[in-house]
């Protein structure tokens, strides 16, 4: 096999025993070798590639915690209020107004189309007193099904059209379906449970979108453009279709990430999922890897479906809701913990944190496991308490860093308010506290893009400006380990990726500018040159 070795102004490897260094050698798709070029003639004849002489190499960023949803979720209408860019590069203005959106729906509805007008990324908490009501989508489309789902996904609205052929306007006894003053359902649908009837009148479950190889080459293309060579799908039900998909993409050449799927619990009975989980094992491939198991518990903060102790949401709302039982979310905890699964644990309020750190705490103490990772998701809102029992239990972290900007200032004013707010992802308490700790997007929730999420870690910066919580702020480097070999330890992948060693995969993300020279505040601006997956060169 040949060499050959990339040059850059500057490589930052992660490797604490060689920081830095001005060469990398790669040889059948791994690092051959590190440091300055007269220390590298040893290794063999090899080619010198010279195209980054000028950028700065770090390891590819892996990604902890986003879904192959963001390759799909684009061929339904955006009616996010911030703008965004789609996988094509076209920018989405941001709906800034309840009739803003109305009119959106007006618009697309228009067009010829003989199926539900499918929307996606409206978030009521940032317009006051509003919640999308059958009411609302009525006034804006009436005739035709209109399905919208809110921004945390936790949440999706319906017009009566919709309510009518689902047969949900008769079913108000369902959890989740939340009911107007007439006592009739509003259109408003909590959580996964109540969703159930929609899909089935749809045709065809959302979520089970991303089993197709379009949608999974269109997130590889995006996790591409934003400097990703290791990514998650934390949400996928791996039906045969899925499966399928998700092994024929990462058999081809061209794609650019390594695919790292966590099976949904709650999409199968433990028995059968943990043996759909071993029996996948043995497709585990260089650019697939098996293994990993998501557990949903609550909801979301900034949608109220989250599960808050004492005293609760700051504006006096009720308490949000479970995705399945406790006692049943707690025995999926023991199930799988028994059968030597890594478990991915969607906490966001600390009540969902206590009652999976119990579970988690009895798993050991029945079945011990020193080396278990199992990652508490989000942890927007974990108290210091629960930070150093998730030390003592050998608990991994990885928090929504993004969220400090997006939602903020919507916590500091309704959900959480003064105090609490400054606790909100609390990464600097975490890794003082020895916590392996990570970072995350959550895509398509917030946009897929590490320099923006580290970025968040660093500045701690609301969307109006505001700085929320300056303590837990972390300097440059921790923010970039956090997303390279922190989030590879999460995924029990750090001996693979995350940073640049003689044995790993030769992974790597090109910049423009050295993050550790551009002011903090410029992090999320600098620009991804390239990706390096195995050696192969993908240019942006």
């Amino acid at each position: 096999m040949s060499i050959r070795i990339f040059s850059a102004r500057r490589i930052v490897t992660m490797d604490p025993s060689l920081p830095e260094a001005t060469h990398v050698a790669v040889r059948g798709g791994k690092v051959l070798g590190v440091g300055p070029l007269e220390e590298l003639h040893d290794l063999g004849d090899y080619e010198l590639d010279e195209r980054f002489a000028d950028k700065v190499i770090l390891p590819g960023f892996v990604e902890g915690h986003s879904h192959a949803l963001e390759g799909a979720i684009w061929k339904y209408l955006y009616l996010g209020y911030f703008p965004r860019t789609d996988p094509t590069g076209r920018l989405w203005e941001g709906v800034k107004s309840l009739a803003q959106m109305q009119q959106r729906l007006r618009q697309a509805a228009a067009l010829p189309a003989g199926e539900p007008l499918v929307a996606w990324g409206f978030d009521p908490v940032y317009f006051d007193g509003v919640r999308l009501d059958k009411r609302a989508l009525d006034e804006a489309v009436g005739e035709r099904p209109v399905v919208v789902f809110h921004a945390s996904l936790h949440v999706l609205s319906v017009n009566s059209t919709m309510l009518r052929l689902s047969g949900l306007d008769r079913h108000a006894g369902v959890e989740g379906i939340m009911l107007g003053a007439d006592g009739c359902p509003n259109g408003e649908l909590q959580e996964m449970a109540a969703m159930h009837g929609i899909f089935e009148a749809l045709g065809r479950n959302l979520f089970e979108e991303v089993s197709s190889v379009d949608a999974l080459r269109a997130y590889g293309a995006v996790a591409r453009r934003a400097g990703v060579t290791t990514i998650t799908d934390l949400y996928n039900p791996l039906t045969d279709p899925g499966i399928a998909a998700l092994r024929e993409v990462a058999a081809a050449d061209d794609y650019p990430v390594r695919l790292v799927p966590a099976m949904s619990a709650l999409a199968w009975p433990a028995e059968q999922g943990i043996a759909r989980l071993q029996a996948c094992s043995e497709w585990s491939t260089e650019r697939l890897h098996f293994g990993l198991v998501k557990l949903m518990t609550d909801g979301s903060i900034q949608g109220y479906t989250a599960r808050m102790k004492w005293p609760g949401y700051h504006d006096g709302h009720p308490n949000g809701m479970w995705n399945a039982p406790p006692e049943a979310l707690q025995q999926f905890v023991l199930d799988y913990h028994q059968a030597g699964l890594q478990l991915h644990i969607h906490t966001n309020g600390d009540e969902a944190v206590d009652l999976m750190l119990d579970a988690i705490e009895e798993a050991l103490t029945l079945w011990p496991r020193p080396d278990h990772r199992h990652t508490l998701q989000h942890c927007q809102f974990i108290s210091q308490a629960q930070l150093r029992r998730a030390a003592k239990l050998g608990v991994c972290l990885n928090m929504f860093a993004n969220h400090i900007y997006y939602w903020g200032d919507i916590h500091r004013e309704r959900t959480l308010g003064y105090a609490r707010s400054r606790r909100l992802e609390p990464l600097a308490s975490a890794l003082r506290l020895g916590i392996p700790t990570a970072i995350h997007s959550d895509a398509p929730v917030t946009p897929l893009g590490p320099l923006f999420t580290a970025w968040c870690a660093v500045e701690r910066r609301t969307a109006s400006g505001a700085e929320l919580g300056a303590h837990e702020r972390l300097s440059v480097a921790q923010a970039l380990h956090t997303i390279t070999l922190g989030a590879a330890y999460t995924l029990r992948l750090d001996h693979l990726v995350g940073s640049l060693e003689v044995g790993k995969y030769a992974d790597m993300v090109v910049l423009d500018e050295d993050p550790f020279e551009v002011a903090p505040d410029r992090l999320r601006a600098i620009r991804i040159a390239a990706t390096v997956l195995g050696g192969r060169v993908h240019e942006n």
